[in-house]
């Protein structure tokens, strides 16, 4: 599995534009199921419905971020794919904190909807900075202007 992540890592280090597009599908694929899927079957669910709409709301600026990014940025990609990456975490860690405080109330499928979220988000993060990183590597300190 290590070396399928580590190609992966440098095949988007060769093309960091790719990674926004799929970083930007993921959060509209969020957005989606939050606000229509979640919310329309809410009580399975148990999460309140204004805390399913911020986050979906928080998810649909993360996709016009990255698709912003995939379609205009033309070069200084670490900063961005890093900016991201660390936008993703911070999103893990509230989902998370979410999870815990309305963990009493919430339903089978909503726990393991968020769960599940949490990890593919975490891997998404790892895999966003280790991109980064080779990135920067593989295009030297022209990437390091903005740290």
């Amino acid at each position: 599995m290590n070396k399928i992540v580590r190609r992966i890592i440098s095949q988007l280090a060769d093309k960091p534009r790719v990674l926004f597009l799929i970083d930007g599908l993921g959060a509209f694929l969020t957005a989606f199921f939050l606000f229509v899927i979640l919310g329309n079957f809410n009580k399975y669910v148990g999460m309140p419905i204004w805390i399913l709409n911020a986050l979906s709301l928080i998810a649909v600026c993360f996709c016009i971020y990255s698709i912003a990014c995939y379609l205009f940025l033309k070069q200084l990609w670490t900063p961005f794919i890093i900016g991201i990456g660390i936008a993703n975490l911070l999103y893990a860690i509230l989902t998370l904190a979410l999870l815990m405080i309305y963990f009493p109330i919430l339903g089978i499928f909503g726990i393991a909807y968020f769960l599940v979220e949490i990890v593919l988000i975490c891997g998404l993060v790892y895999i966003e900075l280790n991109v980064a990183k080779a990135f920067r590597k593989i295009n030297g300190n022209l990437q390091k202007v903005f740290f």
